[in-house]
């Protein structure tokens, strides 16, 4: 068994992410990745709650007051094989036991409707430990801008092509918190808990010229010892 160099404490930061098992896709419609989104408000409790019995009282997953929560999320991405998740417990065990009800929730889910059985993700969930404000401050830019890998795959070695054509597909893609740090509108905006994170981003124009930035960049510039 493999130990955690650090322990997922309370007050730490740390990036959390996980992908299919064999790289399988783990999304394969909207309404899997609606589910995870739904999985990523609902399992942020300290009690146990099914989703079928939330919505025989509420329209919407979001609407259901969940009470105390495991940990704070700041940032999170799905991407069609994979998931980035940026957050802090706010208790011991926080992290360990929310990501224990979100991925098992999902593979349920998975197997369930797709008819197959066996281990959805790709072993135990991975974690970096943030230990600086650079590093910090670099994984809401990594984590939001993961989904311009879907139109533009070498982005990251050399820059983006077009930064303009990168930015808006990334504000617009609706399986990531960067809509919600743009000043969007939307009931996922709830998954959310920024309070104990620093305030690097705020507003909308700065977030967008920060991730313009990045855009422009080459990964010869990225921070060392950040995600690659």
């Amino acid at each position: 068994m493999s130990i955690r160099t650090v322990p997922l404490a309370p007050t730490e930061f740390f990036h959390i992410y996980n992908r299919g098992t064999d790289k399988r896709t783990i999304y394969l419609d909207t309404a899997d990745y609606e589910r995870f989104l739904e999985l990523l408000y609902i399992c942020n409790s300290t009690f146990a709650v099914s989703i079928r019995d939330v919505r025989k009282v509420y329209s919407s997953i979001f609407d259901f007051d969940r009470g105390e929560t495991l940990v704070a999320i700041g940032a999170y991405c799905l991407m069609p094989n994979h998931f980035h998740i940026l957050l802090t417990a706010n208790s011991e065990g926080g992290i360990s036991r929310y990501l224990s009800k979100l991925t098992t929730g999902y593979s349920m889910y998975f197997n369930r409707r797709y008819d197959r059985s066996g281990a959805l993700f790709q072993g135990k969930f991975k974690s970096q430990h943030l230990d600086s404000d650079e590093y910090l401050k670099y994984l809401y830019a990594y984590i939001h801008l993961n989904p311009v890998k879907l139109i533009d795959k070498e982005w990251k070695e050399r820059g983006s092509k077009d930064a303009a054509k990168s930015f808006d597909f990334a504000a617009s893609y609706q399986y990531s918190s960067l809509p919600d740090y743009l000043a969007v509108v939307r009931k996922e905006n709830k998954i959310l808990d920024q309070s104990p994170f620093p305030s690097y981003f705020n507003s909308a124009n700065h977030v967008r010229s920060e991730l313009f930035n990045w855009l422009t960049l080459s990964r010869e510039k990225v921070p060392e010892g950040n995600p690659r």
